[in-house]
Formats: C-alpha cells, sequence, structure tokens
C-alpha cells in the first residue's frame, strides 16, 4: 500500500474529507489549510487551498499536468476538540507511513463517526458549569443549585430547537428566554435569589468563546475573511441569547 495506488483525484478526496472534519469540528482556518497542505505533500502532489468558515476549495496539480478542483460546502459547525486532534495524529502520522485511498478513508471516517459523549453527560458537565461559575461570582449556593438546573433545561430546549430548526441563532434566541424565565420563576418560589447571578451562570455555557478566540486567532493569522465571519458570527449568536433574556425580564419582570 503505497503512494503509487493513490490517484490525483483520491488524494483531493482525503484531503478534503480531512479539512471538513476539522472545519465542522471548530478548528481554526491555519489549522485546516496546513492540514490539507500536508496531506496532499505526503502524497507528493502539489495543491493550493483557500478555507472559509463555510466553505473548503482545493486545487490540486499532477505531475503531467492534469488539474483538479474540488469544492466542498460546510453547512454545521459544533465544538469537537477529540476530533481536531485525531485528525491532526493522522495528518503527522504520514510523515512515517502513507496509506492507500481506502485505508486512509477508513480512518477519517471512524474519526468523523466516532461516538460521541452520552446525552446526560453533556447535561452533567453543563450544569457543574453553571454550578461553578454562579459560586465564582460569590453567589450563595441556592443559587448556583438554580443555575445548575436552567443550564441543564436550557441545553435541552436548545439541542432540540437546533434539530428542528433551519435557522442557526434561533436556538441561542429560545436559550435566553427558557434562561431569564426560570430564573425569574426560581426567584418567586425562593426568596432572596439574585436573578442575574443565576442567568450569568446559566448561559455562560452557551456563549461562543471558541468562535470568538478563533476569530481573533485567523485574524493574528492574516486569515480577515475568515476572521470577520467568525467574530460576526459569535457576536449575533451573543446578541440572540441576550434578546431572549432581555424579552423574558421585560414579559415576566
Amino acid at each position: 500500500m503505497g503512494i503509487t495506488n493513490v490517484n490525483l483525484n483520491d488524494v483531493t478526496r482525503i484531503a478534503i474529507k480531512a479539512g471538513k472534519i476539522l472545519l465542522t469540528s471548530g478548528a481554526e482556518i491555519y489549522r485546516v489549510e496546513d492540514t490539507i497542505t500536508r496531506i496532499c505533500k505526503a502524497y507528493k502532489v502539489e495543491c493550493e487551498t483557500f478555507v472559509v468558515p463555510t466553505g473548503i476549495f482545493i486545487t490540486a496539480y499532477g505531475k503531467d499536468g492534469e488539474t483538479i478542483t474540488h469544492v466542498k460546502r460546510i453547512k454545521e459547525r459544533t465544538i469537537n476538540i477529540k476530533k481536531i486532534e485525531a485528525v491532526n495524529a493522522f495528518s503527522r502520522s504520514l510523515n512515517n507511513r502513507v496509506p492507500d485511498y481506502s485505508e486512509a478513508m477508513n480512518i477519517l471516517d471512524s474519526i468523523e463517526h466516532e461516538r460521541e459523549y452520552p446525552f446526560w453527560l453533556k447535561l452533567a458537565a453543563t450544569s457543574v458549569t453553571a454550578f461553578a461559575f454562579v459560586l465564582l461570582f460569590k453567589g450563595t449556593s441556592y443559587e448556583s443549585i438554580a443555575a445548575a438546573l436552567i443550564s441543564a433545561i436550557v441545553y435541552f430546549f436548545k439541542e432540540r430547537v437546533v434539530q428542528v430548526s433551519l435557522f442557526p441563532f434561533l436556538g441561542f434566541f429560545i436559550s435566553g428566554i427558557v434562561a431569564g424565565s426560570l430564573s425569574i420563576l426560581f426567584s418567586v418560589l425562593i426568596s432572596g435569589l439574585n436573578i442575574y447571578k443565576i442567568i450569568i451562570g446559566a448561559i455562560v455555557i452557551h456563549l461562543p468563546g471558541m468562535a470568538m478566540t478563533n476569530g481573533i486567532k485567523d485574524a493574528l493569522y492574516g486569515d480577515i475573511t475568515s476572521s470577520m465571519n467568525r467574530i460576526s458570527e459569535a457576536f449575533f449568536s451573543v446578541a440572540a441569547i441576550c434578546a431572549g433574556v432581555a424579552l423574558a425580564l421585560l414579559v415576566f419582570l
């Protein structure tokens, strides 16, 4: 199984598959481009790649003058550090051994379809994060427990809305409404609770911190278009959450 068994079209398919996994998992633009270039170089193929948060463009050049261009549209993006690390490990392993097309695609398929953490564990992690943040803001144990419960409920609703909605920011808007409404409800049921500390704890895990960070990193690497795209996405996500919270406070307070 060597490089001779992989043609130009196969190489671009392997590279774009790896790039897709990285981009949909929340990787930075420079990392996606570097990985694609690294994979093509391992297969002795010269390429040019251009990546934006919504698409991947690859042009590969064969030794006989053949040129192939592939375009991959990216519609969904999430955060999965484990998949990013796995693709990075795969691209670096090519320095020691270059697999054929079938083996490389099987490896990438296994990474792409790797089993995620169970939903109950995500809910638990969300609750623990909310609990800790309220304590960080010097909230009481009752406020921390309230924020933990609300954050789990918000996460549940957000995931369900994202699955059925074509409008990506609707999930953030609903999250803000649920967080604000339930925080007010808890303050009514238990006197003395600080609504705003509960709201902070309930929504902090849902804020797009990684998108903002990657946007800044892309700008530092010179990817201005991608940087503005990510920062704008993060800004609108925050605005949607804030609008939902504001609507709940306006209606129920």
